[in-house]
């Protein structure tokens, strides 16, 4: 596995990485404001255990005057989802643009297309809304929807069995990719409109 990108990627100077690699996901962790029905739908629809709890009058990491209650829900390999109930945090001001509502989430593996179908069944008839199934270009199949916080997950399951070992092609689309946007920042032109005319022309290995 090559941890460390190429050289013509990182900062003048920049040291390799020295073999330092995260084994798996400890925990991400959001705000909710809603607790109680945070912990039903992460127990009850999403099947998780509620694995921990912390509450403090501080934050310990940075000393802030913040009263808060922590919740850790595990998933089947141990790694966990987590939420902080912080009453009198106000809600998070709106986003910008919709990217940010719609990039911006976390997925979760299925074991295989069937359980994601079942996933969901299971979620509409708790009167969740879902999108999907989508098949991303037979990499993986994916559904999505949100939580009690806001929080948009995905239910996902690989349909290509090396869909996170295409590190080389990936060092490819990342340096075509970054390319087109050198080129066309110092060509003055618009670069969504410049990436769009390079996804089409490349767009058709994935067809």
């Amino acid at each position: 596995m090559q941890a460390t990108a190429p050289s013509h990627l990182r900062p003048a100077g920049a040291k390799p990485n020295p073999g330092l690699t995260p084994q798996m996901l400890n925990h991400a962790a959001w705000v909710t404001h809603d607790v109680a029905a945070t912990t039903d739908f992460y127990t009850r629809i999403m099947g998780m255990e509620l694995a921990s709890t912390v509450f403090d009058d501080h934050v310990p990491s940075t000393g802030d005057k913040i009263p808060y209650f922590h919740i850790f829900f595990r998933m089947g390999d141990g790694s966990t989802l987590a939420f902080f109930d912080a009453p009198g945090v106000p809600a998070p001001a709106k986003s910008t643009h919709p990217a940010y509502e719609i990039f911006n989430h976390i997925a979760l593996q299925a074991k295989d297309r069937d359980e994601v179908l079942r996933w969901h069944a299971w979620l509409v008839s708790n009167g969740v809304e879902v999108i999907g199934p989508t098949d991303h270009k037979g990499m993986i199949l994916s559904i999505y929807f949100h939580d009690p916080a806001g929080i948009r997950l995905e239910i996902t399951t690989p349909l290509d069995k090396e869909w996170n070992r295409h590190t080389e092609k990936g060092y490819a689309d990342l340096k075509m990719w970054l390319d087109c946007k050198e080129k066309a920042q110092a060509e003055g032109k618009d670069v969504p409109t410049e990436l769009i005319r390079m996804i089409k022309e490349v767009r058709k290995r994935y067809d």
